[in-house]
């Protein structure tokens, strides 16, 4: 579980539904602000297609499972104190929040569609869902100036006379945001801003800082409480308003994957993570079927709950994971079984990368990979692609 998956957002606004409804765990729940107030971890799932049946062979998850020849492998996934407006400034739990979030390598922002939670988390009628979706950018957006100009007066304290690279000084100053001086430098022209700070306005400033903030914290927006009439016709005009072309947005009821899931333990309908459709397998109440009867008109119309699609749309379309399956060339197996793993990487992973990932003994005595789908011979700086199948050949 290398990936961590950061869930965001102001109080009562269905996190902790999300969080339980995506893990099958039980963190507290309520309509109240900050009923988490330390971060849950959990594990949830991606899916990914097996590559076992192109073998010819099973697989025997060593983590995770299989399920009909979808694979899913596991991600960390944290859900993070509620955030409130002036969190940057140590409002409500503020500086507790952004120090959590910032251990997340991707946002998941859970905003309620349906209006009724104000910025604060307390009840309320038509509130309009872009506030939400403003504000959480906005905090951060502050939360990465407060640094940025910690940078500069970093940049201006150096020694004079020795050589000095704006760009280098920013990153160290947001080496916590996992970035580099060749990143922040790119970010910087990409704005037509010169690599020097004191040519930079306080209009500059704050759009450098949101821009370092988009390009180190992708956000998908869980448009959640979308089964109700509200929600949906205000996601049919937000996500259709060029405001927020840069962010992806998920109809999504956490809701709905909870009640399945648990009707799918108890065997009264067959359902599985992500799935379009569900059927009723068992016997029903009159409010059950009542309550399945809704919930599958929101499934048919969204082709799911949307809670699996959020996950997925984090890792693997905003962090542009790719996943990875160790294999051997030859058939070879183990008592264990076979595709036992199955690892998500960073997009433009290399068979190097690979090899480190498994072992750091491994990585240091390779030798070379192989493509097992091609049985061929692939070098170290070979670019991975996902679901690629890769048996390593080291030394060690």
């Amino acid at each position: 579980m290398g990936y961590k998956i950061g869930l965001v957002g102001k109080p009562s606004v269905g996190k902790s539904s999300f969080f339980n409804a995506a893990t099958m765990n039980d963190v507290p729940e309520g309509a109240y602000p900050f009923t988490t107030i330390d971060p849950s971890v959990g594990e949830a799932y991606v899916r990914v297609e097996c590559a076992a049946p192109e073998f010819g062979e099973t697989c025997t998850p060593s983590v995770g499972f299989c399920d009909e020849g979808t694979r899913f492998v596991p991600v960390r996934l944290v859900d993070v104190a509620g955030l409130i407006p002036g969190a940057h400034e140590g409002r409500g739990l503020g500086n507790q929040f952004l120090t959590d979030l910032n251990e997340a390598d991707v946002l998941v922002h859970v905003v309620d569609f349906s209006g009724e939670t104000d910025l604060e988390g307390e009840a309320t009628e038509g509130h309009d869902p872009r506030r939400d979706v403003d504000f959480l950018e906005d905090e951060l957006d502050m939360w990465y100036l407060e640094i940025l100009e910690k940078g500069i007066e970093r940049y201006h304290s150096g020694y004079a006379g020795e050589e000095k690279r704006v760009e280098d000084d920013l990153a160290e100053q947001m080496s916590a945001f996992r970035t580099n001086g060749d990143e922040i430098k790119a970010t910087i022209r990409s704005l037509g801003l010169e690599l020097d700070p004191d040519t930079w306005d306080e209009g500059d400033r704050e759009a450098l800082a949101r821009e370092i903030r988009k390009r180190t914290k992708s956000m998908v927006i869980a448009a959640n409480k979308m089964d109700e009439p509200a929600a949906r016709e205000n996601f049919e005009e937000i996500a259709a308003d060029p405001a927020y072309e840069h962010l992806t947005f998920v109809p999504t009821s956490a809701h709905a994957e909870k009640a399945l899931k648990k009707a799918a333990e108890a065997g009264v309908v067959d359902y599985r993570a992500g799935d379009a459709t569900f059927e009723v397998v068992g016997d029903l109440t009159e409010g059950q079927c009542d309550g399945l009867e809704r919930i599958g008109e929101f499934v048919e119309e969204y082709g799911g709950t949307g809670v699996q699609r959020v996950l997925e749309a984090a890792l693997f379309d905003e962090l542009g994971g790719i996943a990875v399956f160790p294999g051997s060339a030859n058939g070879e197996r183990d008592e264990k079984g076979v595709f036992r793993d199955c690892f998500v990487l960073p997009e433009g992973s290399t068979t190097e990368d690979f090899a480190y990932h498994l072992h750091t003994d491994i990585g240091d005595g390779l030798l070379h990979g192989v493509d097992c789908r091609a049985k061929r011979q692939i070098g170290a700086d070979r670019e991975l692609e996902h679901r690629d199948v890769v048996e390593i050949v080291s030394t060690n």
